[in-house]
C-alpha cells in the first residue's frame, strides 16, 4: 500500500488534486508530487471571475485561478481549468437564494461539496483515469473494513468536518485528505519550503460568491420579492415595528433588529409566508429536539437498525460550536436528535453533524439538514398561537 492506502506504487498512481488557488490545496499537490505520484491539478471556475479578480479572500475565480496555475507551473504538474459556472449557479447559488427566501439559513459550502466538488469534479477525476481525488480540507480518512471512515483533523481550529458531513460513503472511499494530520502553521511552512507563491496568502473568509459577507445584497438581486417589508412581532403577539425584508435577519440575531424596547430581544422565528420577523427573549431560542432531513449516515450499522432507545453520540448544530452530547433516534422514516443541553440559534437549513465522541479520534457519522426544531413548551405554544392567528 502507498501513503494513500492504494495498492500501487506512487509512480503508477494518478491523483487529481482540486486546486482552489489557496495555500492548502497547493500544498496537497506539492506533497503528492514530492512523494512521486502522478498529480493532475484541476481548478473549477465557479462564478464570474471578472468581479473577483481584485477581491481578497475569494475562491475559485479570477486571481485564485491564476495562483493555482502558477503553483502548478512551479511543481511541474499539468493543470486544467474547468468552467462550472452554470452548474454552480444551478446547484448552489439558486438553492441558496430559495432557502433564504423561505426563512431558512442555508450553508452553500455544504451544497458545493455535495454537488460540484464531490459529485461533478469526482466524476471528472474518474474520467481522467485518476485513482483518487485529493483536496485541501482539514479532515482525516482512513480504512474501515472494506471502506473508509472520516475523522476530525489534528488541528481542531481548522476542523472542516461540519461542512463535509454530506459526503457519501462512495465519495469517502475515493477521496483523500492529506492535510488531516497537519496543522495550519505546518502547511504554510511546507509551502514556504517548496517555494510556492501562495505560502503567505490569506485564507478565504466569506462565502465565495458573497462579497464581504453581505448575503442580503445577493438575495435582493436574485429574489427581489424577498425584500418585501413586514411586521416585527414579539413572540407574545405584540407588534413592535416594521422591517424591510426577512432576508436581513437570521435566527439568533440580536444586533440590528431595528427596534428598541428596553429589553434584549433575539430573532426566534422567520415567518416567510406572512413576511414576519418574530422576536423574543433568549430563553425562547433554547432548542432541545431537532428534526433532520436529507440524512447522510456513515455509521457501520444502518440508520434503520438504530434501537428504539436511540444511540448516544455528539451533535454539532453550528460550525462555530463544539459537538455536544445527544441521542439520535430514527423511527418510521423520521430522524431526530435530542440534545442533552439546550442550544440557541438553531435554524432550519443549517446542518446537524454527528460524531462518535470527542477529540481528534472522533469519527464523523454523517448528519442532516435541520427541518425544524422544538423548543420549550411555552415557546412552542406561543409560536403556534402566532401561526394560527388570522392574517391582518
Amino acid at each position: 500500500m502507498n501513503s494513500l492506502d492504494l495498492p500501487k506504487s506512487p509512480e503508477d498512481t494518478r491523483v487529481v488534486v482540486a486546486m482552489s488557488g489557496g495555500v492548502d490545496s497547493s500544498v496537497v499537490a506539492g506533497i503528492l508530487k514530492r512523494e512521486g505520484y502522478e498529480v493532475v491539478g484541476v481548478t473549477l471556475q465557479l462564478y464570474d471571475h471578472g468581479a473577483a479578480v481584485h477581491r481578497a479572500g475569494s475562491c475559485c475565480a479570477g486571481q485564485d485561478i491564476d495562483d493555482a496555475r502558477r503553483v502548478a507551473e512551479t511543481l511541474g504538474i499539468p493543470h486544467y481549468v474547468l468552467n462550472y459556472e452554470k452548474r454552480f449557479r444551478e446547484a448552489v447559488i439558486d438553492p441558496f437564494a430559495e432557502s433564504y427566501v423561505s426563512g431558512e439559513t442555508p450553508i452553500p459550502c455544504v451544497a458545493c461539496n455535495q454537488t460540484v466538488k464531490f459529485a461533478d469534479l469526482l466524476e471528472t477525476a474518474r474520467e481522467l483515469g485518476a485513482d483518487a481525488l485529493a483536496t485541501g480540507h482539514y479532515i482525516r480518512s482512513r480504512p474501515n473494513g472494506a471502506h473508509r471512515a472520516l475523522y476530525r483533523p489534528v488541528d481542531a481550529d481548522r476542523d472542516q468536518s461540519y461542512f463535509l458531513f454530506a459526503t457519501t460513503q462512495e465519495q469517502v472511499d475515493y477521496l483523500r485528505f492529506p492535510l488531516g494530520g497537519l496543522s495550519k502553521p505546518s502547511v504554510r511552512a511546507i509551502a514556504e519550503e517548496m517555494g510556492l507563491s501562495v505560502a503567505a496568502k490569506h485564507d478565504s473568509q466569506d462565502i465565495c460568491f458573497v462579497p464581504q459577507g453581505k448575503y442580503s445584497d445577493i438575495i435582493a438581486r436574485l429574489k427581489p420579492e424577498a425584500a418585501s417589508p413586514g411586521e416585527i412581532v414579539h413572540i407574545d403577539g405584540r407588534v413592535l415595528g416594521r422591517h424591510d425584508g426577512i432576508l436581513h435577519y437570521t435566527i439568533g440575531q440580536r444586533r440590528g433588529i431595528g427596534i428598541a424596547t428596553g429589553e434584549p430581544l433575539y430573532v426566534v422565528h422567520l415567518d416567510a409566508d406572512r413576511a414576519r420577523v418574530v422576536v423574543g427573549p433568549r430563553e425562547a431560542l433554547e432548542t432541545r429536539r431537532i428534526f433532520l432531513r436529507q440524512m447522510n449516515w456513515l455509521g457501520d450499522a444502518a440508520l434503520s437498525d438504530i434501537p428504539v432507545e436511540g444511540v448516544e453520540l455528539l451533535a454539532r448544530v453550528r460550525s462555530t460550536r463544539p459537538p455536544c452530547p445527544a441521542i439520535l433516534r430514527h423511527e418510521a422514516g423520521v430522524t431526530w436528535v435530542e440534545l442533552a443541553k439546550g442550544e440557541s440559534g438553531v435554524a432550519p437549513g443549517q446542518a446537524c453533524v454527528l460524531y462518535s465522541d470527542e477529540g481528534e479520534e472522533a469519527r464523523v457519522l454523517g448528519g442532516g439538514f435541520i427541518e425544524r426544531s422544538e423548543r420549550s413548551t411555552a415557546a412552542e405554544a406561543m409560536l403556534s398561537r402566532l401561526a394560527e392567528a388570522p392574517i391582518p
